[in-house]
Parts: structure tokens; sequence; C-alpha cells
């Protein structure tokens, strides 16, 4: 079971408790109004689906009712991280260290 941690209450709480509501850090435009039909079709309906690290919006459904970020590796499914809504994550793509392969003869 995957456990995530919930900045506003502060603990570590199981996945059952939380739902995913999209991508993260989607600017809403200034006046929608002035949004042409393909402007706004792209704000509504088009995302990004990387393969690796992904920010996402999570609503801790089952607790605080509060909205946070949190950074997800779309492969493995690990959340590196979670931060409240307005602060900037602190891991990105090309912050992230990977793990590097042995190479022939090396050791752990």
């Amino acid at each position: 079971m995957l456990n995530i941690f919930c900045p506003h209450c502060g603990e570590l709480r199981s996945e059952e408790e939380f739902h995913p509501a999209g991508q993260a850090h989607i600017a809403r435009p200034e006046d929608p109004s002035a949004c042409s039909d393909a402007e706004w079709g792209e704000y509504l309906f088009f995302r990004d689906n990387p393969r690796g690290l992904h920010h996402e919006l999570w609503l801790h459904e089952a607790g605080c009712r509060k909205y946070f970020n949190a950074t997800r590796h779309t492969i493995s499914y690990e959340i590196v991280e979670t931060y409240k809504i307005g602060e900037k994550p602190g891991v990105t793509e090309t912050a992230r260290v990977e793990k590097k392969p042995l190479t022939q003869g090396a050791t752990a």
C-alpha cells in the first residue's frame, strides 16, 4: 500500500484517503471571456503526460479535505515530495539525481 504525506495535516496517511486531481501549476487564463474556444479548450483539456517526474494536484479527501501538490514519478509511482499550493517544488526533472548503473567490474 502507498502512503502519502499530507503537508496540511503533517501526517503520513493511506493512499485510500487521497484523490488525484490532475496536473499541478496550471495557470487559469486571466480573462476567460477573452479566450477563443481553442484557447479555452487547451486550458481545460490538454495536459502533460510525461514519462518520469510529474507535478500533480491531490486532494486529502478523507482527511482535511485540502488540496496540495505532489511530485510523483509516473513509472515507479514513487511520490518524491508533497507541498502546499503556492509553494514551488523542491524536485524537478533537471534537479533530480538519478542512480547511475554500475559499470562492468564495479562493486556497489
